[in-house]
């Protein structure tokens, strides 16, 4: 991103956006090109102003800041907004993402700025590891989707990507490799069972000897079974019993 950048600002509350535009003016580098306090004038806006940046409220007057995730490509940098800590900011934590918590200090508001203008600087291999709790934040196919981890059944390998199958019977293809995969998720809930696969326990309904100490993995919902290779056979037994 530019050294320079436009932004827009959506908040219902007009107090909390004339403080973040408070904020933001001692930031000669940014540019703010509009105010909105709606998903739809929010979208409206962003497809008349094309910013660079969005400061976007997570709650919303009888709606939710998410909705406006899917109307934002995937240049677009989005600097979440909330009152609430807990879960919200653990998700975007374990995504790396960038928020501000309420009420917004200036201190803080810097540092998310530097994180806009230089993303290179920006460490991919310091997200901590996922609870089974957690949330992931992804986009696919120009749309963005807010994954519960619950709800991933397993993940095959596509070389640098990889399709995750969830409980809804969606497959999406992420920009992930397994290796990546593997690295962050719970092990106490996910097992890989191939170089090519990762399963979710939860929704293995039984296990079955094949040929060659490998095995078939049953996976509720799924009317093939999965093969889990020798390779990874004996810390599997160990895990599923």
């Amino acid at each position: 991103m530019a050294e320079n950048f436009s932004a827009i600002i959506v908040d219902d509350e007009r107090l909390a956006r004339r403080e973040l535009r408070s904020l933001l003016a001692e930031h000669p580098e940014v540019t703010i090109v509009g105010e909105a306090d709606s998903v739809t004038s929010a979208a409206a806006l962003i497809r008349l102003e094309d910013p660079d940046v969005v400061f976007l409220d997570i709650q919303l007057a009888g709606e939710s800041g998410f909705d406006l995730l899917p109307q934002a490509d995937e240049g677009r940098h989005i600097i979440f907004v909330t009152a609430h800590e807990e879960h919200a900011v653990r998700a975007f934590e374990v995504n790396a993402i960038d928020y501000l918590l309420k009420p917004v200090t200036a201190d803080r508001l810097t540092d998310a700025l530097r994180r806009v203008g230089r993303p290179e600087e920006l460490d991919p291999n310091r997200k901590p590891s996922l609870t089974y709790e957690d949330r992931l934040f992804l986009r696919v196919d120009g749309r963005v989707v807010f994954l519960p981890l619950q709800s991933i059944k397993y993940i095959r390998a596509a070389r640098d990507y990889s399709y995750v199958h969830t409980e809804g019977g969606e497959q999406l293809l992420v920009h992930k490799s397994l290796k990546q995969w593997e690295v962050r998720l719970p092990d106490s809930h996910f097992l890989r069972i191939h170089r090519a696969t990762i399963v979710n326990l939860d929704f293995v309904d039984r296990t079955e000897p094949w040929s060659n100490y490998s095995y078939l993995i049953y996976v509720r919902g799924l009317k093939e079974p999965l093969i889990m290779s020798r390779r990874y056979a004996a810390k599997a037994k160990e895990m599923l019993g």
